[in-house]
Protein backbone atom coordinates (compact mmCIF):
# COMPACT_ATOMS: atom_id res chain seq x y z
CA UNK A 1 0.00 0.00 0.00
CA UNK A 2 2.51 2.58 0.87
CA UNK A 3 4.29 2.07 -2.54
CA UNK A 4 0.91 2.99 -4.34
CA UNK A 5 1.26 5.96 -1.77
CA UNK A 6 4.31 7.05 -3.33
CA UNK A 7 3.13 6.84 -6.66
CA UNK A 8 0.29 8.74 -6.11
CA UNK A 9 2.44 11.59 -4.36
CA UNK A 10 4.99 11.53 -7.48
CA UNK A 11 2.49 11.36 -9.57
CA UNK A 12 0.64 14.50 -8.28
CA UNK A 13 4.42 16.42 -8.61
CA UNK A 14 5.44 15.05 -11.69
CA UNK A 15 2.41 16.61 -13.31
CA UNK A 16 2.72 20.19 -11.58
CA UNK A 17 5.77 19.78 -12.94
CA UNK A 18 5.13 19.28 -16.72
CA UNK A 19 1.90 21.46 -16.41
CA UNK A 20 3.96 24.50 -15.98
CA UNK A 21 6.53 23.35 -18.87
CA UNK A 22 3.58 22.24 -21.52
CA UNK A 23 3.07 23.49 -24.99
CA UNK A 24 0.30 21.19 -25.73
CA UNK A 25 -2.33 20.33 -23.10
CA UNK A 26 -4.42 18.19 -24.54
CA UNK A 27 -1.21 15.73 -24.81
CA UNK A 28 -0.74 16.59 -20.76
CA UNK A 29 -4.39 15.50 -20.79
CA UNK A 30 -4.10 11.93 -22.63
CA UNK A 31 -0.33 11.02 -20.97
CA UNK A 32 -2.12 11.43 -17.27
CA UNK A 33 -5.97 10.46 -17.91
CA UNK A 34 -6.19 8.58 -21.25
CA UNK A 35 -8.63 5.50 -20.66
CA UNK A 36 -6.27 3.01 -21.87
CA UNK A 37 -2.71 4.05 -21.13
CA UNK A 38 -3.06 7.24 -18.91
CA UNK A 39 -0.43 7.31 -16.18
CA UNK A 40 -3.31 7.32 -13.30
CA UNK A 41 -5.65 5.62 -15.24
CA UNK A 42 -3.26 2.32 -14.62
CA UNK A 43 -3.06 3.32 -10.98
CA UNK A 44 -6.70 3.32 -10.98
CA UNK A 45 -6.65 -0.31 -12.40
CA UNK A 46 -4.97 -1.59 -9.58
CA UNK A 47 -7.64 -0.69 -7.32
CA UNK A 48 -9.40 -4.00 -7.54
CA UNK A 49 -6.96 -6.11 -6.18
CA UNK A 50 -6.39 -4.22 -3.21
CA UNK A 51 -7.96 -5.05 0.20
CA UNK A 52 -11.01 -3.59 1.64
CA UNK A 53 -9.34 -1.22 3.75
CA UNK A 54 -6.80 0.07 1.35
CA UNK A 55 -9.55 0.65 -1.25
CA UNK A 56 -10.90 3.14 1.42
CA UNK A 57 -7.89 4.80 1.74
CA UNK A 58 -5.99 4.98 -1.99
CA UNK A 59 -9.72 4.98 -3.91
CA UNK A 60 -10.60 8.49 -2.61
CA UNK A 61 -6.64 10.10 -3.20
CA UNK A 62 -6.61 8.72 -6.27
CA UNK A 63 -10.09 10.36 -7.81
CA UNK A 64 -9.02 13.40 -5.87
CA UNK A 65 -5.66 13.32 -8.05
CA UNK A 66 -7.67 12.48 -11.40
CA UNK A 67 -10.41 15.64 -10.40
CA UNK A 68 -7.54 18.20 -9.70
CA UNK A 69 -5.90 17.50 -12.95
CA UNK A 70 -8.87 17.76 -15.05
CA UNK A 71 -9.33 21.21 -12.90
CA UNK A 72 -5.69 22.24 -13.75
CA UNK A 73 -5.51 21.78 -17.38
CA UNK A 74 -8.86 23.73 -17.89
CA UNK A 75 -7.82 26.54 -15.63
CA UNK A 76 -4.46 26.98 -17.11
CA UNK A 77 -6.19 26.38 -21.11
CA UNK A 78 -8.81 28.99 -20.08
CA UNK A 79 -5.97 31.56 -18.62
CA UNK A 80 -3.90 30.91 -21.53
CA UNK A 81 -6.77 31.89 -23.83
CA UNK A 82 -7.30 35.14 -21.99
CA UNK A 83 -3.46 36.24 -22.05
CA UNK A 84 -3.57 35.41 -25.96
CA UNK A 85 -5.81 38.16 -26.54
CA UNK A 86 -4.54 40.74 -24.12
CA UNK A 87 -1.27 40.69 -26.11
CA UNK A 88 -1.20 43.90 -27.63
CA UNK A 89 0.72 42.91 -30.47
CA UNK A 90 -2.36 40.22 -31.51
CA UNK A 91 -4.20 41.68 -34.52
CA UNK A 92 -7.94 40.44 -34.08
CA UNK A 93 -8.59 41.44 -37.34
CA UNK A 94 -6.51 38.98 -38.91
CA UNK A 95 -8.07 35.83 -40.67
CA UNK A 96 -7.95 32.61 -39.47
CA UNK A 97 -7.26 29.72 -41.79
CA UNK A 98 -10.23 28.31 -42.96
CA UNK A 99 -11.99 25.51 -41.45
CA UNK A 100 -12.22 22.66 -43.41
CA UNK A 101 -15.52 21.69 -43.90
CA UNK A 102 -18.02 19.63 -45.40
CA UNK A 103 -17.52 15.50 -46.99
CA UNK A 104 -17.94 13.40 -49.96
CA UNK A 105 -20.53 13.07 -52.04
CA UNK A 106 -22.69 10.18 -51.65
CA UNK A 107 -21.75 8.42 -54.63
CA UNK A 108 -18.11 9.15 -54.04
CA UNK A 109 -18.58 7.90 -50.74
CA UNK A 110 -19.87 5.00 -52.14
CA UNK A 111 -17.03 4.09 -54.95
CA UNK A 112 -14.66 4.07 -52.78
CA UNK A 113 -15.81 1.39 -50.26
CA UNK A 114 -16.94 -0.59 -53.27
CA UNK A 115 -13.27 0.04 -54.17
CA UNK A 116 -11.85 -1.07 -51.07
CA UNK A 117 -14.11 -3.97 -51.22
CA UNK A 118 -12.79 -5.21 -54.59
CA UNK A 119 -9.45 -4.03 -53.94
CA UNK A 120 -9.26 -6.77 -50.69
CA UNK A 121 -10.49 -9.34 -53.33
CA UNK A 122 -7.25 -8.66 -55.71
CA UNK A 123 -8.62 -6.28 -57.75
CA UNK A 124 -6.94 -3.64 -59.53
CA UNK A 125 -9.11 -0.06 -60.12
CA UNK A 126 -9.49 1.56 -63.54
CA UNK A 127 -10.79 4.86 -65.22
CA UNK A 128 -11.90 4.94 -68.90
CA UNK A 129 -12.47 7.83 -71.23
CA UNK A 130 -16.24 9.24 -71.19
CA UNK A 131 -16.31 10.08 -74.72
CA UNK A 132 -15.71 6.71 -76.75
CA UNK A 133 -15.93 5.27 -80.15
CA UNK A 134 -18.43 2.91 -81.37
CA UNK A 135 -15.72 -0.06 -81.79
CA UNK A 136 -14.94 0.15 -77.73
CA UNK A 137 -18.73 1.39 -77.11
CA UNK A 138 -21.02 -0.88 -79.03
CA UNK A 139 -19.22 -3.20 -81.29
CA UNK A 140 -16.43 -5.26 -79.47
CA UNK A 141 -19.38 -5.87 -76.84
CA UNK A 142 -21.27 -7.73 -79.90
CA UNK A 143 -23.51 -4.75 -80.40
CA UNK A 144 -23.96 -4.52 -84.32
CA UNK A 145 -24.44 -1.59 -86.14
CA UNK A 146 -28.57 -1.23 -85.96
CA UNK A 147 -28.96 -2.20 -83.14
CA UNK A 148 -31.84 -1.05 -81.20
CA UNK A 149 -29.02 0.34 -78.20
CA UNK A 150 -27.06 1.98 -81.10
CA UNK A 151 -30.28 4.29 -82.00
CA UNK A 152 -30.01 8.30 -81.71
CA UNK A 153 -33.06 7.69 -79.33
CA UNK A 154 -30.72 6.14 -76.73
CA UNK A 155 -27.19 7.13 -77.32
CA UNK A 156 -25.96 10.88 -77.03
CA UNK A 157 -23.54 11.05 -80.59
CA UNK A 158 -21.05 13.77 -80.35
CA UNK A 159 -20.14 13.10 -83.82
CA UNK A 160 -22.50 10.56 -85.32
CA UNK A 161 -20.78 10.33 -89.03
CA UNK A 162 -17.08 9.44 -86.74
CA UNK A 163 -18.76 7.35 -84.46
CA UNK A 164 -17.97 9.22 -81.17
CA UNK A 165 -20.43 9.24 -78.73
CA UNK A 166 -20.75 9.94 -74.76
CA UNK A 167 -20.65 6.48 -73.32
CA UNK A 168 -23.70 5.10 -72.56
CA UNK A 169 -22.02 2.23 -69.75
CA UNK A 170 -19.00 1.62 -68.09
CA UNK A 171 -19.20 -1.84 -70.11
CA UNK A 172 -16.08 0.95 -72.87
CA UNK A 173 -13.54 0.31 -69.93
CA UNK A 174 -14.12 -3.53 -70.26
CA UNK A 175 -13.86 -3.20 -73.81
CA UNK A 176 -10.33 -1.36 -73.47
CA UNK A 177 -8.95 -3.63 -70.39
CA UNK A 178 -9.95 -7.27 -72.49
CA UNK A 179 -8.02 -5.23 -75.74
CA UNK A 180 -5.05 -4.28 -73.95
CA UNK A 181 -4.48 -6.56 -71.04
CA UNK A 182 -3.50 -10.49 -71.03
CA UNK A 183 -5.28 -12.85 -68.52
CA UNK A 184 -5.68 -13.10 -65.73
CA UNK A 185 -8.03 -10.36 -65.71
CA UNK A 186 -9.41 -8.85 -62.64
CA UNK A 187 -10.43 -4.60 -62.86
CA UNK A 188 -13.31 -3.01 -61.83
CA UNK A 189 -13.93 0.60 -62.81
CA UNK A 190 -16.78 3.54 -61.66
CA UNK A 191 -17.52 6.13 -63.94
CA UNK A 192 -20.30 9.03 -65.41
CA UNK A 193 -22.40 7.39 -68.78
CA UNK A 194 -24.97 9.22 -70.63
CA UNK A 195 -28.44 8.23 -72.46
CA UNK A 196 -31.01 10.11 -73.76
CA UNK A 197 -33.45 9.44 -70.95
CA UNK A 198 -36.37 11.71 -69.74
CA UNK A 199 -35.64 13.46 -65.85
CA UNK A 200 -37.77 11.27 -63.52
CA UNK A 201 -37.25 9.89 -59.67
CA UNK A 202 -35.82 7.02 -60.98
CA UNK A 203 -33.25 8.05 -64.46
CA UNK A 204 -31.40 10.75 -65.80
CA UNK A 205 -29.89 11.26 -68.94
CA UNK A 206 -25.90 11.78 -66.88
CA UNK A 207 -25.94 8.74 -64.12
CA UNK A 208 -23.12 6.75 -62.55
CA UNK A 209 -21.81 2.96 -63.43
CA UNK A 210 -19.95 0.77 -61.68
CA UNK A 211 -18.00 -2.29 -64.08
CA UNK A 212 -16.62 -5.18 -63.26
CA UNK A 213 -14.64 -7.93 -65.51
CA UNK A 214 -12.56 -11.30 -64.83
CA UNK A 215 -11.00 -13.44 -66.92
CA UNK A 216 -8.91 -16.20 -66.14
CA UNK A 217 -9.27 -20.48 -66.97
CA UNK A 218 -12.53 -22.13 -65.21
CA UNK A 219 -14.38 -19.10 -64.35
CA UNK A 220 -17.73 -19.79 -64.09
CA UNK A 221 -21.73 -18.41 -63.17
CA UNK A 222 -21.19 -19.21 -59.76
CA UNK A 223 -17.98 -17.33 -59.21
CA UNK A 224 -19.75 -14.61 -60.79
CA UNK A 225 -22.59 -15.20 -58.17
CA UNK A 226 -21.10 -15.68 -55.17
CA UNK A 227 -18.44 -12.39 -56.00
CA UNK A 228 -21.77 -10.23 -56.34
CA UNK A 229 -23.68 -12.04 -53.18
CA UNK A 230 -20.53 -11.17 -51.16
CA UNK A 231 -20.51 -7.61 -52.51
CA UNK A 232 -23.97 -6.64 -51.51
CA UNK A 233 -23.66 -8.19 -48.17
CA UNK A 234 -20.68 -6.06 -47.69
CA UNK A 235 -22.52 -2.89 -48.74
CA UNK A 236 -25.84 -3.06 -46.98
CA UNK A 237 -25.60 -5.94 -44.66
CA UNK A 238 -26.03 -9.91 -44.09
CA UNK A 239 -29.91 -9.37 -44.33
CA UNK A 240 -29.71 -7.77 -48.03
CA UNK A 241 -32.10 -10.30 -50.32
CA UNK A 242 -31.40 -10.67 -53.72
CA UNK A 243 -33.01 -12.48 -56.62
CA UNK A 244 -31.19 -13.65 -59.34
CA UNK A 245 -32.86 -14.73 -62.48
CA UNK A 246 -31.78 -15.27 -66.26
CA UNK A 247 -31.68 -11.86 -68.41
CA UNK A 248 -30.83 -11.40 -71.85
CA UNK A 249 -27.53 -9.10 -72.56
CA UNK A 250 -25.71 -8.75 -76.35
CA UNK A 251 -22.18 -8.66 -74.48
CA UNK A 252 -22.65 -11.75 -72.70
CA UNK A 253 -23.94 -15.12 -72.65
CA UNK A 254 -25.29 -16.25 -70.55
CA UNK A 255 -26.79 -12.93 -68.62
CA UNK A 256 -27.66 -12.77 -65.70
CA UNK A 257 -30.27 -9.81 -63.74
CA UNK A 258 -30.37 -9.03 -59.83
CA UNK A 259 -32.89 -7.43 -58.04
CA UNK A 260 -32.73 -6.22 -54.52
CA UNK A 261 -35.64 -6.54 -52.65
CA UNK A 262 -36.26 -2.86 -51.93
CA UNK A 263 -35.29 -1.24 -48.80
CA UNK A 264 -37.79 2.01 -48.83
CA UNK A 265 -40.82 -0.53 -48.61
CA UNK A 266 -39.02 -3.70 -47.52
CA UNK A 267 -40.66 -5.64 -51.00
CA UNK A 268 -44.37 -4.28 -50.36
CA UNK A 269 -44.18 -1.75 -53.35
CA UNK A 270 -43.47 2.03 -53.34
CA UNK A 271 -42.88 4.60 -56.10
CA UNK A 272 -39.23 4.32 -55.58
CA UNK A 273 -39.12 0.85 -56.86
CA UNK A 274 -42.20 1.41 -59.05
CA UNK A 275 -44.32 -0.90 -56.87
CA UNK A 276 -42.66 -4.39 -57.63
CA UNK A 277 -41.04 -4.70 -54.38
CA UNK A 278 -38.05 -5.28 -55.99
CA UNK A 279 -35.05 -3.24 -57.90
CA UNK A 280 -33.03 -4.12 -60.38
CA UNK A 281 -29.42 -2.90 -59.19
CA UNK A 282 -26.90 -4.57 -61.85
CA UNK A 283 -26.32 -6.95 -65.22
CA UNK A 284 -24.18 -9.32 -65.37
CA UNK A 285 -22.94 -12.74 -67.24
CA UNK A 286 -20.40 -14.71 -68.96
CA UNK A 287 -18.42 -12.70 -71.66
CA UNK A 288 -19.45 -13.22 -75.00
CA UNK A 289 -17.60 -15.66 -76.85
CA UNK A 290 -17.64 -13.15 -79.67
CA UNK A 291 -16.16 -10.32 -77.57
CA UNK A 292 -13.14 -12.62 -76.17
CA UNK A 293 -11.97 -13.42 -79.51
CA UNK A 294 -12.50 -10.14 -80.79
CA UNK A 295 -10.47 -8.75 -78.20
CA UNK A 296 -7.65 -11.64 -79.16
CA UNK A 297 -8.01 -13.71 -75.67
CA UNK A 298 -8.59 -17.58 -76.79
CA UNK A 299 -12.31 -18.21 -75.43
CA UNK A 300 -11.07 -22.21 -75.86
CA UNK A 301 -8.63 -21.20 -73.20
CA UNK A 302 -10.33 -18.53 -71.04
CA UNK A 303 -13.30 -17.54 -69.65
CA UNK A 304 -14.93 -14.24 -67.31
CA UNK A 305 -17.90 -12.77 -66.24
CA UNK A 306 -18.95 -8.83 -66.08
CA UNK A 307 -20.90 -7.20 -64.48
CA UNK A 308 -22.36 -3.27 -64.83
CA UNK A 309 -24.20 -2.03 -62.06
CA UNK A 310 -26.42 1.14 -61.73
CA UNK A 311 -24.71 2.92 -59.21
CA UNK A 312 -27.36 5.48 -58.04
CA UNK A 313 -29.60 3.18 -57.34
CA UNK A 314 -27.22 1.03 -54.81
CA UNK A 315 -26.43 5.22 -53.05
CA UNK A 316 -30.21 5.83 -52.72
CA UNK A 317 -31.15 2.58 -51.29
CA UNK A 318 -28.05 2.91 -49.52
CA UNK A 319 -28.82 6.79 -47.87
CA UNK A 320 -32.83 6.77 -48.32
CA UNK A 321 -32.58 8.37 -51.39
CA UNK A 322 -35.79 8.38 -53.12
CA UNK A 323 -35.38 10.59 -55.96
CA UNK A 324 -32.37 10.10 -58.35
CA UNK A 325 -32.39 14.01 -58.74
CA UNK A 326 -31.48 14.85 -55.10
CA UNK A 327 -28.00 13.54 -55.61
CA UNK A 328 -27.19 15.53 -58.63
CA UNK A 329 -29.70 18.77 -59.03
CA UNK A 330 -29.74 21.88 -57.29
CA UNK A 331 -33.98 21.60 -56.63
CA UNK A 332 -35.64 19.88 -53.94
CA UNK A 333 -37.95 17.41 -54.83
CA UNK A 334 -40.43 16.00 -52.42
Amino acid sequence: MSDLKNQIEQLKQQFQKELVEAENLDVLYLKFLSKKHGLVTELLKKLPKLSSKEKKELGPALNKLKNQIEIDIKETKKHKKEQKYKDPLIDLSFPLPAKKTGNYHPTIQTIKEINNFFRYYGYSVIEGPEIETEQNNFRILNLPKGHPATDLQDTLYIDEKKGILLRTHTSSVESRILSEYKPPIRAVSAGKCYRNETLNATNAAFFWQYQGVVVDKNINMQNLKATLQLFHQFLFGEDVELRFRYKYYPEVSPGMGIDMKCRFCNGSGCEACKYRGWLEVLGSGMIHYNTLKTCGIDPNVYTGFAFGMGLDRLVMQKYGINDIRKLYGGLIYK
